[in-house]
């Protein structure tokens, strides 16, 4: 039996997000993966079930990625604004510098892949996100709408700013960042 190398499995994983991203899931087989990460298809096999099992997992481990980013420093005994403004500005880093993995997180969300995914298990990564915006609502700060809503407005800005080739004259310093998040803000607070 052979054995796992974590450098490996960083190479196909970083591969997976390459080649998805230029030439699409479909087009995205086993051995092309293989190739672009410098391992023999079969060494695929040693790590996940198929090329299922690497694509779900890809998407699983930059979720979570991007969770411990967004609660870096993450207080919750301050203000329910102060907790979305921080978490936004860590959202605002990590999708600025990890773009590649949020493309392919956005076109995996928009994939028929998606459905394999185990929601819960990735919800578990932002529960404490989710208990301030729930916290906002019961206090009557935050609009008491469908959360997809919410996450949307308060979210999706972020990765239209953060990537250059849609916003080629955004200025990305702290001052347009908060301008950025006042709105949105302003979006879903009461």
């Amino acid at each position: 039996m052979r054995t796992k190398d974590d450098q490996k499995e960083a190479a196909l994983f970083e591969a997976t997000v390459k080649l998805v991203n230029e030439i699409g899931f479909a087009a995205s087989s086993v051995s092309k993966i293989a190739g672009e990460a410098g391992v023999s298809p079969a060494t695929i096999y040693i790590y996940y079930k198929n090329k299922e099992d690497l694509l779900v997992s890809t998407y699983v481990d930059i979720k979570l990625d991007l969770s411990k980013a967004l609660l870096k420093d993450f207080d919750d005994s301050l203000p329910i604004r102060d907790i979305l403004r921080n978490v936004w500005f860590n959202m605002f880093e990590y999708v600025s510098n990890n773009l590649e993995y949020y493309k392919f997180v956005e076109q995996f969300s928009n994939s028929p892949y998606s459905t394999l995914v185990d929601r819960q298990e990735v919800e578990q990564y932002f529960v404490p996100l989710i208990n301030v915006l729930q916290r906002g609502i019961e206090q009557k700060i935050i609009k008491d709408v469908n959360f997809d809503i919410l996450t949307a407005f308060m979210y999706h800005p972020i990765t239209i700013l953060a990537n250059p080739g849609l916003c080629r004259e955004f200025e990305p310093n702290e001052e347009n960042i908060d301008i950025a998040f006042t709105l949105a803000w302003d979006a879903v607070k009461l």
